[in-house]
């Protein structure tokens, strides 16, 4: 998503679009034709982006706190969202699903982490677990699948980002800054700030940023962590399309290169994201809406977030109808659409 902003606003020469394009991994993931799918026709002309973080740990090591490979095996989704931007091109809403959201995973095709390959076994649909174990047992079909189902919209975009991807992507930028409320000490990665403010984030200290979920203070382990990822793409987004990353070759083509060593997915390349980057250019990251998917607020009894299902019907309809979002109040004809519903700007 970010590598494509940066090249639509550089307008890099067709060479570095070939370049591109032949890095990104191509792994199947979508189903445009699924009976899931609500109002079909309604949704024509949009294009929604579904990212999903894996925690594989894959080159992770014990010093950066996060669990290495050998510690933790196997992949989950550690971050889940859908980035909507309408026919019309005049917005774009990232919507964030809690990891641990109580879901009824469907029967998909087994996923091998190790290999990046489907095996042809079925696994069948299983009820009262959580989201992310989606991605763990059926790879990326699976939770496109699943995503499809709890929202009824068209996923035309699938791009996986690895767990050291976060890290590389920052390094490659020189680092970023976001602006936290508090402190951050969490349980499992330690401590990340100490104080409210600006907080500098190098590639190391990122991924402790945006993994953190045992933070003092957090309401649920999951919406702390959503709020930090959402701050951490704004960041990153502001840094990427800065003077320092856009006039400097080197550093340009440090962060292109990677942003594609870490990702994979279907439908995804240059021509593609270009989409994305067009609702987005000119706009401060602020303006962007980022949401979370209406819950509970609290796990019950099996450690799950529990859907409010009515809410987030009404959320998912007014993105496919192209209508103000719940709460949000009408757009005036001659302004721009100004969102209040679980706005976060972002920080950075």
């Amino acid at each position: 998503m970010l590598a494509a902003i940066v090249l639509a606003a550089t307008g890099t020469a067709w060479g570095m679009k070939v370049w591109y394009n032949s890095k990104f991994q191509q792994i199947a993931a979508l189903d445009v034709h699924s009976a899931d799918i609500r109002d079909a026709p309604a949704q024509l002309g949009d294009e929604n982006f579904l990212i999903v973080g894996s925690d594989t740990r894959a080159g992770a090591t014990k010093e950066m706190g996060v669990g290495d490979a050998n510690a933790v095996s196997g992949a989950r989704s550690d971050a889940v969202m859908v980035a909507h931007v309408p026919e019309a091109r005049d917005r774009a809403v990232l919507v964030s699903f809690p990891r641990d959201l109580e879901v009824t995973r469907p029967a998909c095709e087994r996923w091998d982490s190790t290999t990046g390959r489907y095996t042809g076994e079925i696994a069948p649909a299983e009820r009262l677990v959580k989201l992310n174990t989606a991605y763990a047992v059926g790879g990326p079909r699976c939770v496109t699948k699943l995503v499809q189902q709890l929202t009824g919209m068209r996923m035309n975009h699938f791009v996986g980002i690895d767990f050291q991807g976060f890290k590389d992507m920052v390094d490659a930028v020189g680092g970023v800054t976001v602006t936290v409320d508090g402190p951050i000490i969490d349980a499992e990665v330690g401590t990340v700030a100490t104080k409210a403010g600006p907080l500098r984030l190098d590639g190391d200290k990122a991924l402790r940023f945006v993994r953190a979920r045992k933070v003092e203070g957090d309401p649920t382990s999951d919406y702390g962590r959503m709020k930090r990822q959402q701050s951490f793409i704004g960041a990153l987004l502001h840094k990427a399309m800065s003077h320092h990353v856009l006039m400097n070759p080197g550093t340009l083509t440090r962060f292109v290169d990677a942003f594609a060593a870490a990702t994979f997915g279907e439908n995804m390349g240059v021509d593609q994201m270009l989409t994305l980057a067009q609702s987005m250019k000119g706009m401060d990251t602020g303006t962007i809406t980022f949401l979370t998917v209406p819950t509970t607020g609290y796990a019950n009894d099996l450690g799950n977030e529990v859907l409010l299902r009515k809410d987030a019907g009404r959320l998912f309809r007014a993105l496919i109808n192209d209508t103000p979002l719940p709460g949000e109040k009408p757009e005036p004809t001659t302004q721009v659409r100004d969102s209040s519903v679980h706005k976060d700007t972002g920080g950075g």
